[in-house]
């Protein structure tokens, strides 16, 4: 992605906390330009007073959403017109939605469908389907930063071999990736690695408290690496081969 790669974050504000928003802006910031930054919420409720002060630091416009009815979400609703509407606006390359709630899952199938990739950030209560739907899924606990307040997160450590090798999801999708991408003689070339496991995953390495997948690569020592083109390219092979 390159930085003219523009980004539509919406927030559902409801359903995921304020500690995280700063890490969430700098993670996107890595695959081009937060230009459309929306928060949904009822500003009048006293539970979005957390949001309230991260709102002007962060450049994020507040779209006001009464709740008309009791037990109703009239947020759910504005958020996914105001998508459908930046969809149409073809002013959006790519959508980041901020949020733990799964009734937003038909609305990433949308966006994919229009051949836009779609971020999901989350707590770590998020329902499976809306994470598994998204192009890339990352726990917003994983993203707190601790000078975000008291209630902030502190950022979780790095996930060690023993327990990295017991994830039989995650060493599936590894040895998948690397098999289905390597040459003739076994080894691959982490890009490619990469691009598989964002086309079939919403795998990300932040989850696992690492900042890039080669370093949890060779974190779980399942795989050779090797350095190569003046240690510009980065290669791995299953131990196994």
């Amino acid at each position: 992605m390159s930085e003219r790669n523009r980004i539509a974050l919406l927030i559902d504000c409801d359903n995921v906390s304020h500690n995280s928003i700063e890490g969430v802006i700098e993670e996107l910031s890595k695959f081009g330009m937060v230009n459309i930054r929306h928060a949904h919420g009822d500003w009048k409720s006293p539970s979005l007073s957390g949001w309230i002060d991260r709102l002007h630091p962060h450049a994020i416009r507040p779209m006001q959403q009464f709740a008309y009815t009791k037990g109703k979400n009239a947020t759910d609703s504005a958020m996914i017109i105001d998508a459908m509407d930046l969809l149409y606006s073809n002013a959006v390359d790519t959508f980041a939605l901020m949020t733990s709630d799964s009734d937003f899952t038909p609305l990433v199938m949308r966006l994919l469908e229009s051949g836009l990739p779609v971020y999901g950030f989350g707590e770590k209560k998020t329902p499976q389907p809306f994470v598994d739907a998204c192009s890339t899924f990352i726990y917003t606990e994983n993203l707190a930063n601790e000078k975000e307040g008291k209630e902030a997160t502190k950022q979780p450590a790095k996930t060690g071999k023993a327990k990295l090798r017991q994830d039989a999801a995650l060493v599936k999708l590894l040895r998948t990736a690397v098999e289905k991408t390597s040459d003739d003689d076994d080894w691959a070339l982490m890009s490619k690695v990469g691009n598989y496991i964002s086309n079939n995953s919403s795998f990300s390495p932040i989850n696992y408290g690492y900042k890039k997948l080669g370093d949890l690569i060779r974190a779980t020592e399942l795989f050779e690496t090797e350095m190569r083109n003046d240690g510009n390219s980065l290669y791995i092979k299953d131990v196994r081969k």
